[in-house]
């Protein structure tokens, strides 16, 4: 080739690489923050700096995350807005806002404000002492003044307004609160009543972030609790098969949660909030393991799987290979769990926002 030649073509690479790496930035930029609330379906370790026995900092949790890290995920690898995090082009896990490792420059791309334990009722957070959701949006206010300190107004909005904001709870309400302590039972006897008060709550909740600038909206409803280790547990005039009450209350409610998100979406102007159902899914995983590559459904890896999770989960009786359960332990999913439902969240719901 020569000379000429040469830096024609040179000159052609150099317009392909700036198209395609200002390509990938603007549409990287598109959602260029991940933002988290809920419960310890999504909690990043925010419960590691309150004093409450709701933690997983220690092993065998985190045993499978980068460089065996116990970071306080109840799992023993990454969590869903980790890899939500990682497929939208970001980073591959979102920080936990009380983790003193790290600071708002990190929190700008991405910042977790839940708590194990907690839900829609600030009941429902005083059983274990955690985290409720009121101050979880106080702390999300918290965080709004220093990013706007630390990158200006205009940047600040910006990443506000376009974040995605992926919510998760409601679990602990009904299994933590309303069927384990009688205070919410003698206030609301038929679960429905108990059920249009969280309903409420959720709507405030909404309201409340969308007045601070929220737009992109995740929310994920129950799972099909009824399935969860611990419940098939003790389960046993069933034969520990999935707890069928459980999970047709977590069809009912979510079908609430449904009807809120169509409500919200047409009385708020601009809001896109995603009624991102799991629990097809996770039914789907736990009702036929082998199709997605797992082994066991009914126990977690954990001790027996039956019961144990926080510190109950001993390093010493627990499964050599967690890709091959479906929980972690008897309550939360393992990470290979949460990467193919995210996978499936993203695909189904979250697409439209990449």
């Amino acid at each position: 080739m020569g000379g000429k030649g040469y830096a024609l073509w040179l000159f052609i690479i150099e317009i392909f690489v700036h198209f395609s790496t200002s390509s990938s930035s603007s549409s990287g930029n598109k959602v260029p923050a991940i933002i988290v609330f809920g419960d310890s379906s999504v909690d990043s370790g925010n419960n590691n700096f309150i004093p409450t026995i709701a933690r997983s900092n220690f092993e065998p949790y985190g045993r499978d995350f980068f460089n065996g890290n116990p970071t306080g995920r109840f799992s023993n690898g990454r969590i869903a807005p980790d890899f939500i995090s990682e497929a939208f082009g970001i980073k591959q896990s979102v920080p936990a806002y009380l983790d003193p490792a790290y600071n708002i420059s990190d929190f700008a791309s991405g910042v977790c404000f839940a708590s194990a334990g907690t839900g829609y009722d600030n009941a429902t957070a005083m059983v274990a002492d955690v985290i409720p959701l009121w101050k979880e949006v106080e702390y999300y206010k918290e965080y709004q003044k220093k990013l706007r300190a630390h990158l200006g107004d205009e940047n600040a909005n910006e990443i506000i307004r376009e974040a995605l904001y992926l919510v998760s709870i409601g679990t602990n309400d009904f299994l933590e609160n309303y069927y384990t302590l009688p205070e919410r039972r003698c206030e609301f006897p038929i679960v429905q009543q108990y059920e249009d008060f969280l309903i409420g709550l959720a709507e405030s909740f909404f309201k409340e972030i969308y007045g601070l600038g929220a737009r992109k909206i995740s929310l994920t409803g129950l799972p099909p609790m009824g399935c969860l280790p611990l419940e098939r547990a003790v389960n046993i005039l069933e034969y520990h098969n999935c707890v069928e009450d459980y999970n047709n209350l977590a069809l009912e409610f979510n079908g609430k949660l449904g009807w809120l998100v169509t409500k919200l979406n047409k009385d708020l102007p601009g809001f896109q909030l995603v009624d991102a159902n799991a629990y097809d899914i996770i039914l789907q995983i736990v009702k036929h393991p082998s199709r997605f590559g797992f082994e066991v459904a009914d126990t977690g890896c954990c001790g027996t799987g039956r019961f144990e999770m926080g510190f109950l989960c001993d390093p010493k009786f627990t499964c050599e290979d967690a890709s091959k359960y479906v929980f972690w332990d008897a309550f939360h999913p393992s990470e290979k769990t949460s990467q193919i439902v995210s996978n499936y969240l993203i695909k189904k719901y979250l697409a439209k926002f990449r």
